[in-house]
């Protein structure tokens, strides 16, 4: 394309080449899938399950921050109210500013959250002047300062060239006359938006600070880490609005994730006093994680379900790691997304209506794929020759077992939880918890094995045949109630034997019952032959007659009657607890690839920078970097030659030959020939692109300077990827 003109000019030329397509997030599922025949129907059933968990997780959150943001709300209501009556002054000082300290504790991922809610929340029904604000972003006081004005008024506010960073080393006086301008804006404008003045008449005098009325709503400032403050700018910020505190309905927030003591170490005695402080615990990680895990992975609603070994690497990344429950779902989110990627046959992973439809749209690749699968096969060497080979060659006979056997695996999920949670019900307050103290402990052993047949069962077991009267029947009415919500024939059946059992607790208490023998008069013959007759003989035989005595003592109606309670509940255990591994299809519902979880989410980021570094062909993707035998090629980057040089050193490592090593490589990669003269001479550009490589492998904390040499460096870590 050309133009011909006498004058120089400028001329556009719209492109003619196409537009690029974009792919969509179903394009990027289907690529390289497993199964691509039936991906649309699997990205449709991934993405409804995705959808759901996301819109009930946000559900989930407001309703157990509910306590802590409703008390949030009522603090602000009532500070707000009490400087619109005259007890203001009597309440608090006139430079005291209302402050909420929040502690949320250590799952700083989820505080986002929290703040959201709290600031939607405050805007909705408390005041729309709200500004939050983060430590990373307020590192100066002018810093502070501006984004509290912006967020506050809505506008961009500007500060002066002439202020240096010194000046956040002044004096609090000095700064308060360096930003009083700041906040007289702020008043004016406040003023402006209220529709009411502070000057009052001119030539009065002000005596009193004025009250709030319904048209002038509180400035609610949220610090949302405030262990990361700088104390320095937080003291002098306290300060400056305490001196405005008259003019201006403040009210500070503060989100603290350690203890509260942290505001006594970051301000001092005289900033401190001048807020009136009240706080506000929330509820605690681990119990949000408990009612998590109670609602998306202990129910039957969500068909999409985590072996044992997924779960407690979860479980273990938010033990040992973050403590974020927002992770945690995210890292519910992941598996999905890999399960119904990776597994063909998670078509039939969603509700048993449509899983059983799903079933006879299934092809014969899929149908290939059930009978692969460890638990099918195990079901057909269980069958009889003949239906063996039905379904080893019968893809209808197979599409109907399959049938059969899905809506076996959804009976089994509706009697394992309501089980479990009996289960748990008995043996969560025992001596020692022997099953764990959170259900999710003991969900991880049904996962493994079979949970009666740990030394731990059997010793809850002996521990629930001691348990008092009024403490078994209290267990066993929660027991009831648990049962009553499950909707299986099964658990119906179940809770009505448990109700007799009951029924019969509580006729004990009519019918009189035959009092046992009394140990004592059981044992009170021998002893006596043990005061008369002293030999050997006489002694072994006496206290067998003791032992027997006690074996054959009589058991009381009470005790007939727990000892029959507890068999019945750990025939329950034995009839439907048992692993999910032992039912069949269960493939086709559980994700059980812990070490592609393990990679996503608990990263390691040596590994990662080790694995580019040795292998950059990984990352690159250029088929000049391709090596065979694990060796770096010399036409990768300079910081892989030069890593890939100093494994060869020891612990210090001289840069004079570091340097004509590397140089003698460069000069390889450039195609010289060897035996000119030149070769592996360095040079301006070679010296300048060695010191850049070995700064950055300084920075990425491989080497580090030394004093024993000062030709040399010293290597910080061992080994390769």
């Amino acid at each position: 394309m050309s133009t011909s003109s006498v004058s120089k000019g400028c001329f556009v030329f719209k492109p003619s080449a196409k537009k690029k397509k974009t792919l969509s997030l179903e394009d990027h599922f289907i690529h390289g899938c497993e199964g691509t025949e039936n991906s649309e129907m699997r990205f449709k059933l991934c993405q409804d399950l995705w959808d759901t968990i996301k819109t009930d997780t946000e559900v989930l959150q407001d309703e157990l921050n509910r306590n802590i943001l409703d008390s949030l709300l009522d603090f602000t209501r009532k500070c707000s109210s009490t400087r619109q009556h005259s007890d203001w002054a009597s309440q608090m000082r006139a430079s005291e500013i209302p402050t909420a300290a929040l502690v949320l504790g250590v799952n700083v991922p989820d505080h986002d959250m929290t703040f959201q809610g709290l600031s939607e929340l405050l805007q909705q029904s408390v005041t729309p002047h709200v500004a939050s604000v983060q430590a990373k972003e307020c590192g100066a006081l002018k810093h502070l300062m501006k984004r509290v004005l912006e967020r506050l008024m809505g506008a961009v506010v500007t500060v002066d060239d002439e202020e240096e960073e010194e000046e956040v080393e002044q004096t609090s006086a000095q700064l308060h006359n360096s930003v009083h301008c700041s906040l007289s804006t702020l008043c004016d404008w406040y003023n402006t938006k209220s529709k009411k003045s502070y000057t009052g008449t001119p030539g009065k005098k002000r005596s009193s600070p004025v009250k709030d009325d319904p048209q002038q709503p509180p400035l609610v400032i949220i610090f949302k880490d405030l262990e990361a403050f700088n104390p320095r700018v937080l003291q002098d910020f306290i300060l400056i609005c305490s001196r405005y505190i008259e003019r201006l309905p403040l009210m500070f927030i503060f989100g603290i994730a350690t203890s509260p003591s942290t505001i006594q170490h970051m301000l001092p005695h005289s900033v401190s006093s001048l807020l009136c402080i009240e706080l506000f615990q929330s509820l605690s990680c681990t119990q949000h994680l408990a009612t998590v895990i109670d609602k998306f992975i202990l129910t039957t609603h969500f068909p999409f379900k985590l072996n044992g070994k997924v779960m407690q690497v979860m479980i273990s990344i938010f033990l040992y790691h973050d403590f974020s429950v927002r992770n945690f779902i995210k890292g519910v989110q992941l598996a999905l997304l890999e399960h119904f990627h990776s597994q063909p046959l998670s078509v039939l992973c969603c509700k048993n209506k449509e899983a059983l439809l799903n079933v006879m749209q299934l092809g014969h690749q899929d149908l290939e794929r059930i009978r692969q699968l460890p638990s099918f096969k195990r079901y057909i060497e269980k069958q009889e020759p003949q239906e063996q080979v039905n379904l080893s060659t019968d893809d209808a006979h197979i599409k109907e077992v399959c049938q059969r056997l899905i809506k076996d695996l959804h009976k089994y999920h509706k009697n394992y939880y309501p089980i479990l949670r009996c289960l748990h019900t008995l043996t969560s307050s025992l001596p020692r918890y022997p099953l764990g103290k959170q259900i999710r402990e003991l969900h991880l052993i049904c996962l493994e094995k079979n949970v009666w047949e740990n030394e731990e069962y059997q010793s809850a077991m002996r521990l629930l045949k001691m348990l008092a009267k009024d403490e078994l029947i209290t267990l066993l009415q929660k027991c009831v109630e648990i049962l009553q919500l499950a909707k299986s024939k099964n658990m119906t059946s179940a809770l009505v034997q448990l109700e007799d059992v009951l029924a019969k607790f509580k006729q004990l208490d009519v019918v009189a019952a035959e009092p046992p023998p009394s140990v004592e008069d059981c044992i009170t013959s021998p002893v006596k032959n043990l005061q008369k007759k002293t030999d050997l003989f006489q002694l072994q035989k006496a206290l067998l007659e003791m032992n027997e005595s006690r074996r054959s003592k009589k058991l009381s109606p009470f005790e007939i009657l727990r000892n029959e309670a507890i068999e019945f509940i750990d025939g329950l255990v034995k009839s439907h607890l048992s692993p999910p591994e032992s039912q069949t299809l269960n493939e086709v519902c559980y994700y059980t690839s812990s070490a592609t979880v393990r990679r996503h989410l608990n990263a390691t980021p040596r590994t990662s920078i080790q694995t580019a570094l040795n292998s950059p062909y990984y990352y690159l993707q250029n088929d000049r970097l391709k090596t065979e035998d694990g060796t770096v090629s010399n036409a990768a980057p300079d910081i892989c030659i030069v890593y890939k040089l100093h494994l060869e050193c020891g612990r210090l490592i001289n840069l004079f030959d570091w340097l004509e090593a590397y140089a003698t490589v460069v000069s390889a990669a450039e195609g010289n020939n060897p035996d000119f003269d030149n070769f592996g001479k360095v040079d301006d550009v070679k010296h300048a692109r060695f010191i850049r490589a070995v700064s950055e492998l300084e920075f990425l904390g491989f080497i580090k300077s030394t004093r024993q040499k000062t030709d040399h460096v010293a290597r910080i870590t061992w080994g390769g990827c």
